[in-house]
């Protein structure tokens, strides 16, 4: 092992631009697949800060008693799903309704009397905002005498959940496609680099190395290669959301796991990459 990183260690000394072209080469792949990541972990985001919208509000008949909107409100947060239950006085409705609706705020402010109905806003966990569990809480709502209309939305919360598959479908898919396009630049790089060292291949073999001792030296290259291109696909997505940030809109880093995972990624696929490239000249030789 000590001989294999000392050899690696020189050949990134006598080859200098050869191993800088195959980090750069990495760095760039893995950058076009964390410039997508960017774009699908902010579109993600969007896409679960309307799902947090999402509410039920049952309307109630003016003559509602105060225990039976208790019992309601105790039976109603038992069901699976529910986050919070919340009680809207008809004075809290009105004092809403005229800081939101200014252009209603002379009218409001000069009725006779309050129109507006008090009201039970319940708001879902995560992963409990589709239209079933959201339609099954709203039955339960419904079914109280006191409730007069319960609404949620159906349609605009179909919408968002057809959204997020879309999203989500889309984001495997070209994800995925970027992710093929960069190892194949990744291992064309590395192939390369392997090529032009297959002079110092045969004279091991001449000398009666082992294929394991061959490829030793190779494999560490690929695997810093790898590691460093990471980094630096880590840091060209950096530079480029902080440009976007400043200058177009405002978006949200990557998770410290996902540029873990690039990192990783790039050192997996410069250590697979120069297996293979190794392997596959061994065996040609």
């Amino acid at each position: 092992m000590s001989y294999a990183i000392r050899e690696a260690l020189k050949a990134f000394r006598r080859t200098p631009m050869l191993s800088l072209l195959s980090v750069v080469a990495i760095g760039v792949s893995l950058f076009v697949v964390g410039l997508f990541a960017l774009t699908a972990y902010n579109i993600r985001r969007a896409i679960e800060g309307i799902e947090a919208r999402v509410e039920i509000v049952a309307y109630l008949h003016d003559d509602a008693a105060a225990a039976q909107v208790n019992d309601a409100e105790r039976d109603v947060a038992k069901l699976p799903g529910v986050a919070s239950i919340r009680y809207v006085s008809k004075d809290e409705a009105l004092v809403t309704a005229v800081q939101e609706l200014r252009e209603f705020r002379e009218v409001l402010t000069n009725l006779d009397s309050n129109p507006l109905p008090a009201s039970l806003e319940i708001r879902m966990r995560p992963g409990h905002r589709d239209p079933t569990s959201l339609e099954r809480v709203a039955q339960r709502l419904s079914s109280y005498s006191f409730v007069e209309e319960v609404n949620f939305g159906r349609d605009w919360v179909g919408k968002v959940v057809s959204l997020r598959r879309i999203a989500g479908g889309a984001t495997a898919i070209i994800g995925g496609a970027f992710a093929a396009v960069a190892a194949i630049i990744i291992a064309t790089a590395v192939r390369l680099a392997v090529f032009a060292r297959r002079e110092e291949i045969e004279i091991m073999r001449l000398v009666g190395a082992s294929n394991g001792f061959i490829q030793g030296p190779f494999l560490i290259e690929g695997l810093v290669a790898g590691f460093a291109g990471g980094v630096l696909a880590v840091a060209l997505t950096l530079i480029a959301f902080e440009v976007v940030n400043d200058n177009l809109l405002r978006l949200a880093w990557l998770p410290g796991s996902w540029a873990l995972l690039g990192i990783g990624a790039g050192a997996v696929y410069g250590l697979l990459s120069s297996a293979v490239a190794v392997r596959r000249h061994l065996r040609g030789a």
